[in-house]
């Protein structure tokens, strides 16, 4: 039996997945098998394989040359990196070219690479399990659209209904209706008719995967003024993204260029990618739009995950890898979280997930300069890959770190993130940093010295009891944090002792 270390160092061994799409070719690494895919590396290059596939019916010569130099680069770069495992996949292009299992022979004869090329259903397939990974409650349609192929799959209870496959990628659609949106509409809604299931998504959600459409994201967050930068699990009401859309379709290349993080390469059919999902939001009239960063090749990460791995939360196994990887125990994490909910008798089973989160990782940024540290830990928990997080949720989790370590709040960053949230929510996140920093000056974030006092919230006061023949409670800052801790909750502070 190996033991713990010698676990570890392969649960942390590299795993790599290459994406080879109609549009582009994509080498994304992950940090190991964990409940979160963690990307360590990113890579994509434009090869174009789908273009002209509509009329010729094979691979683009041109696109076969640039995908067979990417291809090499990423077999010397993948054989360095000393990967766990190294999945490669095809899709719509060479599943659908003539020519396409001659290309696969090719790229095995000069590269080593064996492609597995997806069938329409795997494709879809994996599709959802990305988005599943990181929303394992997501209930409505994935919609996932590539250069060769649209993929939608219905997902209720972690689980896949309908699923199609429509050859609507944006290269392909492009080539057979050229800068005719009015064209290209027909032949979308040729292929949408034949899907009456779509309709289903009434009142539920569409996610949306793919890079046109998170360019189109990237447009909308631009054209909102929109306070956070972070495309995954940027959401819109259905009223919201169709306005934006309408105005997004009058917007000149020139203007879409100006605009921050969007793909030049895109541009060209980013009017088809907002047409189709604006035809798909008027058919299935959902409630909400989301788009997702996950899509594939994460669904592969995540369908080779053990079953204990998948049944883990992804927030939570994510903060705890984080408190590993900054040398901080989780368990005091959850000795924090358990010490405090005194505090929050009444809080949902969401709410009390988001309080652990910040209690794990309460002492992750503890190597900061102390003068930025507040702010170093607010703008990392911001930014940081948390998958299927809710942007409100990533701004007050983000918050509760930066009142951990401190109680003012006048930077302008810090005023953005206010302004997503509600007063309640705002009084909430606070309490828990105060509350985060009163068990701090109570142990030092030292192990077994937590558990020896006691937080009581009364009517009146809040109470902490503290045992009389322990010098470690003997001075310290502690009454002064309680006292600050009271003061916000509304009520007098008092220590006793036992």
């Amino acid at each position: 039996m190996p033991d713990d270390s010698t676990t570890l160092a392969i649960r942390h061994r590299p795993i790599g997945v290459i994406d080879i799409g109609s549009n582009s070719v994509r080498l994304v690494v992950y940090s190991g098998v964990m409940r979160t895919p963690i990307p360590i590396y990113n890579e994509k290059a434009t090869c174009a394989l789908g273009r002209d596939l509509e009329s010729t019916g094979k691979l683009n010569p041109e696109g076969i040359d640039k995908a067979l130099q990417i291809l090499g680069r990423f077999t010397v770069l993948t054989d360095a990196m000393g990967l766990d495992r190294l999945d490669v996949l095809g899709t719509a292009a060479i599943r659908d070219a003539a020519d396409g299992k001659k290309f696969v022979d090719l790229v095995k004869e000069e590269t080593g690479l064996s492609i597995k090329v997806l069938s329409g259903k795997q494709e879809a397939q994996r599709s959802a399990l990305g988005v599943l990974c990181g929303i394992p409650d997501a209930d409505g349609m994935v919609a996932d659209l590539g250069g060769g192929s649209l993929e939608l799959v219905d997902v209720q209870g972690g689980t896949f209904a309908h699923h199609a496959t429509l050859p609507l990628g944006t290269l392909r659609l492009a080539g057979s209706s050229g800068p005719d949106l009015g064209k290209a509409l027909k032949t979308i809604n040729m292929y949408l008719d034949q899907e009456a299931w779509v309709s289903g998504v009434k009142g539920r959600t569409v996610y949306a995967v793919g890079g046109a459409w998170r360019s189109l994201a990237r447009v909308c967050i631009a054209h909102m003024n929109y306070p956070l930068h972070v495309l995954d699990n940027f959401t819109l009401t259905r009223p919201q993204a169709q306005s934006l859309f309408g105005l997004i379709s009058n917007l000149s290349p020139q203007t879409l260029e100006k605009i921050r993080g969007v793909d030049k390469s895109r541009l060209q059919t980013l009017p088809l990618a907002a047409t189709m999902l604006e035809r798909l939001l008027e058919i299935g009239q959902p409630d909400n739009l989301v788009f997702s960063i996950y899509g594939m090749r994460e669904g592969q990460f995540y369908k080779e995950l053990p079953e204990s791995l998948k049944a883990e939360d992804p927030l939570i196994s994510a903060a705890e890898e984080l408190c590993r990887a900054a040398g901080r125990d989780p368990g005091l994490g959850h000795e924090a979280y358990d010490w405090l909910s005194p505090l929050f008798p009444d809080e949902t089973a969401d709410q009390a997930k988001l309080r652990l989160a910040a209690c794990l990782l309460r002492d992750v940024y503890w190597s900061e300069h102390p003068d930025y540290r507040a702010e170093q830990a607010f703008l990392r928990v911001l930014r940081l890959p948390f998958m299927g997080l809710e942007h409100e949720d990533r701004a007050g989790l983000a918050l509760a770190l930066f009142y951990r370590y401190r109680t003012d709040d006048t930077t302008p960053t810090i005023d953005q993130a206010h302004a997503m949230l509600d007063e309640e929510r705002l009084h909430r996140v606070r309490t828990i940093g105060l509350g985060l920093r009163l068990a701090y000056s109570l142990t030092g974030g030292a192990p077994s010295i937590l558990e020896k006092a006691k937080l009581d919230m009364g009517k009146s006061a809040v109470t902490l009891t503290l045992p009389h023949d322990e010098s470690v409670f003997n001075g310290g800052s502690y009454p002064k944090r309680l006292s600050r801790l009271a003061s916000h909750i509304g009520r007098k502070d008092k220590v006793q002792f036992s």
